[in-house]
């Protein structure tokens, strides 16, 4: 008999739902509260009325659960020390898009063997989150599937839309019930103009299909995120964190009607691929900052234990701990004097930024 159906299907496997996995992950009230917190933090730093900046540091990618709690516990006490002048958030980014083939991330392929245990990588995932934010460490992420929002989106702070999805209408009516703050970064050319319009249209109310919590397929309504904001990654027409970028930049967000402040990724476009010139890119940002220009609210760093990358090897033990099997990374010891530099360019060119404890007390 002729089928005209799953002609390139192998196999169908069951996933589980996210209710049953949030019934075994279960938040509590420090977690909820480590959430919640950045986020208006968050939104108090997109509007302008914390004139702190937002840090998003870590690993390109997490493959390894425990190098990634390793590097939790030594951004902590960064975090704390330079709460007056930045919100630091640990970039916990579970799925990868590949420009062709690829490892997909720890929810996609979490043995990193081609398995591809679905099931387990969100639970691996969730964990870690729910890890995190009990400490509270808040997380940013990159979210590509739009299923996994319903597994761990309640346990993220501040979410990326990457240069290669920022276009897809998927992606935008996704990020429109996202809860939390949305990044969209320039396309890979470096057009800020796709950007824009995916802020505009994820503002804006969408109706499209997706799963709830018991994973029945669902007819989704959303009012629209208003808390979206431009993400300068650079791209193949050049770099886009320079003064002239970003005002260029502001000027392109206040045409359209938004808000004129925007976020620099330090690598990617902008440090050209290699992860040593995050810092020249962070300190140019800081020279802006410590000017007094308010467009900048943020930046991106790749960091990770150790500096640099790997390739995945099928003897795990050959493999080096605490170092990116992704896009290479400054190390930890190298971020912490780049914050040290930008935090002090934030207390020279904003002085009327307060400590998270001032602002409780104000």
């Amino acid at each position: 008999m002729t089928t005209t159906s799953d002609l390139h299907v192998v196999e169908n496997r069951p996933l589980v739902a996210p209710a049953l996995l949030h019934a075994d992950l279960r938040t509590d009230a420090a977690a909820t509260a480590t959430v919640a917190g950045t986020r208006r933090t968050i939104q108090s730093i997109l509007r302008g009325d914390d004139q702190r900046l937002l840090v998003i540091v870590g690993p390109c990618s997490v493959h390894d659960v425990e190098a990634a709690r390793e590097y939790a516990c030594r951004l902590a006490p960064l975090r704390e020390r330079h709460a007056a002048e930045l919100e630091v958030v640990m970039r916990v980014y579970f799925e990868k898009p590949r420009t062709t083939v690829g490892w997909k991330g720890l929810i996609n392929d979490p043995h990193l063997d081609g398995s591809y245990d679905i099931n387990t990588g969100l639970r691996l995932a969730r964990a870690l989150l729910l890890d995190l934010a009990r400490a509270g460490m808040p997380a940013a992420t990159e979210l590509l599937d739009p299923v996994v929002p319903q597994y761990i989106a309640d346990l993220i702070s501040w979410t990326a839309i990457g240069a290669r999805t920022t276009e897809s209408q998927t992606h935008r009516e996704m990020a429109s019930g996202l809860s939390m703050p949305v990044g969209y970064k320039n396309s890979t050319d470096g057009s800020v103009t796709i950007a824009i319009h995916a802020i505009q249209a994820a503002s804006r109310p969408h109706h499209f299909l997706g799963i709830n919590g018991q994973g029945i397929a669902s007819i989704v309504s959303t009012t629209g995120n208003p808390d979206g904001h431009l993400v300068l990654r650079g791209g193949s027409r050049g770099t886009n964190y320079h003064l002239d970028a970003v005002q260029e930049s502001a000027a392109a967000l206040a045409a359209a009607g938004l808000p004129d402040r925007l976020m620099v990724d330090c690598s990617h476009g902008n440090s050209n691929k290699d992860y040593r010139r995050q810092g020249e890119v962070l300190e140019a940002v800081a020279a802006q900052v410590r000017q007094g220009s308010d467009h900048v609210m943020g930046v991106m760093l790749e960091s990770h234990l150790v500096e640099g990358n790997q390739k995945l090897n099928a003897d795990r033990t050959a493999m080096t701990y605490g170092q990116s099997i992704t896009d290479a990374c400054i190390s930890i010891d190298t971020t912490e004097s780049l914050l040290e530099q930008l935090a002090a360019a934030v207390a020279a060119g904003r002085p009327l930024a307060l400590s998270r404890q001032e602002c409780q007390l104000a």
